[in-house]
């Protein structure tokens, strides 16, 4: 297990933000992570979606990562900021648009 640990590790390391989700941002799997693809595309930040349905032990292993028992799940700058709800109700406060140009991350979005 310790290869799917070291491959999501440089991931989340080397990307600004990367979302494990259920399929792609274009062609989403699941709601929940349809939603958070949404958010981040109306917020107009540049990240990577890794689609967690095309490995087993990738869909296991970002959860025992995180600890966090659902996917999709949003990292900034090597955080774990949350799933679904946490993204939701950061973007809808207004503090997903200040949390990732706290971290120095260009968004292009009205949000």
């Amino acid at each position: 297990m310790s290869g799917i640990h070291d491959f999501i590790d440089n991931e989340v390391k080397n990307n600004d933000v990367v979302l494990f989700m259920k399929g792609t941002p274009q062609f989403p799997q699941c709601g929940f992570s349809g939603q958070v693809a949404q958010i981040l595309d109306y917020v107009g930040v540049d990240y990577k979606g890794i689609n967690v349905l095309a490995d087993a032990d990738l869909r296991q292993g970002i959860k025992d990562y995180s600890n966090w028992p659902t996917i999709p799940q949003l990292y900034v700058k090597g955080e774990f900021v949350g799933g679904c709800d946490i993204v939701r109700e950061m973007f809808q406060s207004g503090e997903l648009k200040s949390h990732l140009e706290g971290q120095g991350i260009a968004v292009k979005g009205a949000a």
